[in-house]
């Protein structure tokens, strides 16, 4: 339990630069940098790839057909309308609007692996997520009322949306690599986050080339094809790819393995404290008392969620009768 939580809070801290990353550089369109992080990182999985090879040729057709549908979710579609949503609301919105998933996640595990992971009653688990709840709501009411963002309807709404679909894309993806993980307990998290690298490359390099193309179109004047600032842009994509997108995933595979997928799931939170602080050291300013009251019932409300214990459920007994 305990390496469970420092691997996911490992990953967290990795996982927060995400939401910096496309302030950087702001003039890349979302699609850019979403291929290009993926293509940076399945560049990388090559030469793992190759040193493992003996233990990815263990994985049957059917796994990797998981890892492709978990990459192409997970990953593309993933960082695609986040960092669409971060350019439009603000990286703090689009961090907050990510961390209801603390709150979406278990829920969902409740209901829908409770029979392999146990099922933490609802009366243990609402404090905690009603905490985590409010402290999201104070802390996304501390932005928009602090005016930190420029609001244009149009443009707000649309990252709002575009945070929504985010969310949707990693619930289903924290939910669907658990279970492999768990149903897999021989297989290396380092394998399977390898895996998911390789089946990432083909997919990446086809939406770049294809941003680019649709980029040469329709602004001609966008240097390509790693635009005005080729040197931060390939170092930042490397960066991202190697520490949110590698050693983040690596950290998650072990705590997946290590914690049940109805207490996993609050520790994502770490996530969102994680580009909180890095976005306001960014500003180079403390968070105001509002958004340091809701980072507060975060941290508590997700210390309650993992002293929770779930129950097994009791499997059913068939009657026997007499003769039988």
């Amino acid at each position: 339990m305990f390496a469970g939580v420092l691997f996911a809070l490992a990953a967290g801290l990795m996982w927060g630069l995400i939401f910096v990353g496309p302030l950087i550089v702001p003039e890349y369109p979302a699609a850019l940098q979403s291929t290009g992080r993926y293509l940076a990182l399945g560049l990388i999985a090559i030469p793992i790839a190759w040193l493992g090879r003996r233990r990815l040729m263990q994985l049957s057709s059917r796994d990797w057909w998981t890892a492709l549908f978990l990459s192409a979710v997970g990953n593309l579609i993933y960082y695609v309308c986040l960092a669409s949503a971060i350019q439009r609301t603000g990286a703090p919105v689009s961090t907050m609007i990510i961390g209801t998933l603390p709150v979406v996640i278990p829920v969902f595990a409740n209901l829908l692996y409770s029979q392999r992971d146990g099922k933490i009653p609802w009366r243990q688990l609402a404090p905690s997520l009603f905490l985590i709840a409010i402290g999201l709501v104070l802390v996304n009411y501390a932005e928009l009322r602090g005016g930190v963002v420029d609001f244009d309807l149009w443009r707000y709404g649309s990252g709002i949306a575009l945070a929504l679909v985010s969310v949707v894309c990693w619930a289903w993806y924290a939910l669907r690599n658990a279970r492999w993980l768990r149903e897999n307990p021989d297989k290396p998290p380092m394998m399977w986050a390898t895996a998911q690298g390789l089946v990432t490359l083909p997919m990446s390099l086809i939406g770049y080339v294809a941003v680019c193309l649709w980029l040469s179109h329709q602004q001609a004047s966008f240097a390509l094809p790693f635009g005005p600032r080729p040197a931060v842009f390939i170092t930042l994509m490397i960066a991202i790819a190697v520490l949110c997108s590698w050693v983040g995933a690596l950290c998650w595979n072990e705590a997946s393995q290590r914690l049940p997928t109805v207490i996993l799931g609050p520790l994502i939170v770490f996530e969102t404290l994680a580009g909180l602080l890095y976005t306001f050291l960014m500003r180079q300013s403390p968070p105001p008392l509002i958004t340091a009251l809701g980072i507060l019932l975060l941290v508590i409300g997700v210390v309650l969620a993992v002293r929770a214990k779930p129950q097994k459920t009791p499997p059913s007994v068939i009657p026997v009768t007499p003769g039988s």
